[in-house]
């Protein structure tokens, strides 16, 4: 914890003093504003980033009052927020998928070996791994999303979408099987 943080307090004792100190929550968004907007930047473009997490600041701020720190930490609380808002953008998002898949990765004209080199690089299978990610339900594409963007855990996420660390494992583990299909597909035709 750094001396901010402690000067601050605990999650807890930020979360609790919402209610009859609303100033604190200037410290409630310095210490995690950068990590929405890194997830929301994951997620959407930088832009689109930049105002859902300041959407998502001003929506906790406004709803500090619904804040039960019993339930639940902040960072998932805020978490599910950022989710929430994201939601709303989704089909932009699904486009921006799509886009992606529609892209050819680029041929190298330089010989075999650089060839073999490209086949196995990210840029190789973007348009791949965008496919699958457009493919998966909104659900499954959440719990990935918070877990490899936000790097929540199973219990942080199961707060900051409203299910069971149960069900995030659920849709996790189906959203790998489709993800390695795409990948394995990949290995096999590319």
């Amino acid at each position: 914890m750094t001396a901010n943080a402690s000067e601050e307090g605990t999650d807890a004792d930020l979360g609790t003093g919402l209610r009859s100190e609303p100033e604190r929550f200037t410290a409630v968004h310095h210490r995690y504003f950068r990590d929405i907007y890194r997830y929301a930047a994951g997620r959407l473009d930088a832009q689109t980033a930049e105002d859902i997490a300041a959407e998502t600041f001003l929506t906790a701020f406004d709803q500090r009052d619904e804040f039960d720190p019993k339930r639940g930490g902040l960072r998932p609380w805020l978490f599910g927020i950022a989710t929430n808002l994201i939601a709303r953008h989704r089909r932009k998002e699904a486009r921006h998928y799509a886009a992606l898949t529609r892209v050819a990765p680029e041929r190298d004209s330089e010989g075999p070996e650089n060839r073999v080199v490209t086949s196995v690089t990210a840029q190789r299978m973007q348009p791949h791994l965008a496919k699958a990610m457009a493919e998966l339900s909104p659900g499954e594409r959440d719990v990935v999303l918070l877990v490899a963007l936000a790097q929540l855990s199973y219990e942080e996420v199961a707060e900051a979408l409203g299910i069971s660390s149960g069900t995030v494992g659920s849709r996790l583990s189906r959203a790998r099987l489709k993800l390695r299909k795409v990948i394995n597909q990949e290995a096999v035709h590319g």
